[in-house]
């Protein structure tokens, strides 16, 4: 399983495959099942996870009780939830199991010791970041332009494989919308179809 964090670790590196299996094989591997939350809302966090299998939702809860989604996290994404360095050090969000999931789970509390210990694993911890922060904003400014179906289509061409993988209720929370309206842009899309 550490071989899918491997291929990651080379976009980011110009080390040997010998060399980053050297460096994978005291990271902590964990199993979670479907329904786990790893984060609840108000919670300081204080692992990440990076997905090696599975799917995790990032969600909060308004004051009425209604859950938003804000992100899913599948094969290959990093999730770190960032509020640990501010006033209110207590997460925003929920990280939710939606599938069996194999993460890599890193320990906040020693972060700076493992880059201590493998100068090189700073380097690439933040130039995966900056991939993730370009992705996010991009993702951002792509959403508050776009209309429900048109976001409907970028996660289609983007991400298609979450349409079967996310209930419908919560894929339709993500891209900003009410179930029925993303039945009524799911069968307009189906409809137009070869």
């Amino acid at each position: 399983m550490k071989e899918v964090l491997i291929q990651y670790m080379k976009r980011f590196s110009d080390l040997s495959e010998p060399e980053l299996e050297k460096l994978t094989v005291d990271v902590p591997v964990a199993t979670f099942n479907k329904g786990t939350i790893l984060l609840h809302q108000g919670e300081v966090p204080d692992k990440c996870y990076f997905v090696l299998k599975g799917c995790v939702r990032q969600y909060a809860v308004n004051e009425n009780g209604v859950e938003n989604t804000v992100n899913f996290f599948t094969e290959e994404q990093s999730i770190t939830i960032f509020h640990q360095h501010g006033a209110d050090a207590g997460s925003k969000y929920f990280l939710s199991c939606l599938e069996d999931c194999t993460l890599v789970v890193g320990d906040l509390a020693t972060e700076q010791e493992s880059y201590d210990m493998n100068p090189v694993l700073e380097v690439m911890t933040r130039k995966m970041m900056q991939e993730d922060m370009g992705a996010m904003r991009d993702d951002f400014s792509s959403f508050i332009s776009s209309t429900p179906e048109e976001r409907y289509h970028a996660l289609k061409e983007k991400s298609a494989d979450l349409i079967d993988r996310v209930p419908q209720y919560q894929l339709a929370s993500y891209l900003g919308i009410k179930p029925e309206s993303l039945s009524r842009i799911k069968k307009r899309s189906e409809a137009k179809s070869p």
